[in-house]
């Protein structure tokens, strides 16, 4: 049932609405002042706002005003006895769906709002089209130069069949770099099949990949195929690689040197085309030095490798990825929209992301949901990877509890944010100028930031002897 909020001081015009429109079938709420209206917006789901011009306190365009501000996406129409061109067209420009001059006919009313509602049922459903969509083409945020050039790259090995081997910390979104190299390439309508190495014990991760026969070991009452018999056709994104068991490698092995896969408890092999993917956080290369991981396969899965870089090395995308989490966090949490202020975006640009863009997005979340406003702040911004530790024992080595045993926390928590991070931001220019050799242009290089900006840290740090 739509819901249509009316607000309107005059009580004999207010219930005459109500009655109309209840009669119509819609769930009508009522408000006699702008702060009212402004409340039933924030907790009830409203379609469609009809609000009189004048009103005491809070005229109808500081309520429609306040309405665009909490949800754009719902219609405002603005009526009025005392209607002027002027007055219509500034309503307008504001945002609202149109303006009605009093005495109206009434069935042109109901006619007109149940249009409004017919509309904007319409783009609701273009919108979770839409959004269905992009469940299978995966959106990808950046336009630093390494996220151009990785998506260059994706764009180039996605129409072969190519196996890839996708390279990147925890968090930079090596799924999503797989399933668009699937959605981009010839396989787009056929499956795609993701299993994190993991996730799943030894003994377990065998049969769920290859499959298994019926009665293969205990509990194998009936046949089942496995993952690899799933994606034919299509593509398997295997995820965690380094952490497959060496005796399934072998296996592995067998499916990318010939296509025949071998159910658990059979010794028929079953053809199968299966485009590979495979990623992980770890260097592989040193995996096979330790006899952890067969260098026949490793070779086999490194023949196209894709480097996700972290979220430290593409800063000038932050704001961008951003913008975007607010959105998608607004719809998925059901809250107004937020915008940052500019200490907090100059605090996200600042900080080093360990965690990487799946950290960015937890940060924006919390502080969404911290955040009573219209605007996220500093302080409600909160950092897995600046949290102090429980104990420290000797020498202190590590740089988050050496900032938390440094900063001052008698201040404001605005303050002690800065504070920590201005010593995370001198602990690594010093790091970088000592790995450089006091090199300052290859220390710039290192850290992401122009020479000229590096030159006026290290002058305000105080760093000019290292």
């Amino acid at each position: 049932m739509h819901s249509l909020l009316i607000v309107e001081d005059k009580e004999s015009m207010l219930e005459m609405l109500k009655g109309l429109f209840e009669e119509e079938g819609l769930n009508v709420l009522t408000a006699r002042d702008g702060p009212s209206a402004i409340k039933r917006i924030r907790e009830e789901r409203i379609d469609v706002v009809l609000t009189d011009l004048k009103l005491p306190g809070m005229d109808g365009l500081q309520i429609l005003k306040e309405v665009k501000a909490l949800d754009p996406s719902i219609p405002v129409i603005v009526m009025t006895a005392y209607g002027s061109i002027e007055t219509a067209v500034e309503a307008m420009k504001m945002g609202a769906t149109d303006f009605i001059t009093k005495p109206f006919n009434t069935d042109h009313l109901v006619m007109f709002i149940k249009k409004v509602l017919e509309t904007e049922a319409l783009k609701r459903e273009n919108i979770l089209l839409r959004e269905e969509v992009s469940r299978h083409m995966p959106v990808i945020i950046g336009r630093s130069r390494p996220m151009t050039e990785l998506m260059e790259k994706v764009r180039k090995v996605a129409k072969t069949k190519t196996t890839v081997l996708i390279l990147g910390e925890s968090g930079t979104g090596k799924e999503l770099i797989a399933r668009a190299i699937h959605q981009l390439s010839d396989r787009a309508n056929a499956p795609f099949v993701t299993i994190n190495c993991a996730a799943i014990p030894r003994e377990l991760l065998e049969s769920e990949l290859f499959g298994y026969e019926k009665g293969a070991f205990t509990g194998a009452e009936t046949r089942k195929p496995g993952k690899f018999e799933l994606a034919h056709g299509g593509t398997i994104f295997l995820d965690e690689i380094a952490e497959m068991d060496p005796s399934l490698q072998p296996k592995l092995l067998r499916i990318i040197e010939d296509g025949m896969v071998e159910r658990v408890g059979s010794l028929k092999p079953i053809k199968v085309d299966v485009r590979i993917i495979t990623a992980t956080n770890r260097d592989l290369s040193k995996e096979v030095s330790l006899g952890r991981f067969r260098e026949d396969l490793f070779f086999r899965l490194n023949v196209f490798p894709l480097y996700i870089p972290p979220l430290r090395e593409r800063k000038e995308d932050i704001p961008l990825l951003a913008e975007h989490f607010l959105k998608k966090l607004s719809y998925d949490l059901k809250i107004p929209p937020k915008r940052l202020s500019d200490e907090a975006m100059e605090i996200l640009l600042s900080y080093s992301w360990k965690g990487n863009v799946r950290e960015l997005e937890n940060v924006l979340e919390r502080a969404m949901i911290l955040a009573d406003g219209d605007t996220i702040k500093a302080e409600h911004l909160s950092f897995y990877y600046l949290a102090p530790p429980q104990e420290v024992k000797g020498p202190v080595t590590d740089l988050s509890a050496s900032i938390f045993n440094t900063i001052p926390l008698n201040g404001t928590l605005q303050e002690a944010v800065r504070a920590g991070l201005k010593l995370i931001e001198s602990e690594r220019i010093k790091r970088a100028l000592k790995e450089t050799g006091g090199n300052k242009l290859r220390a710039s290089e290192v850290l992401g930031v122009s020479y000229k900006t590096l030159l006026t840290k290290i002058k305000e740090y105080n760093l000019e002897g290292i």
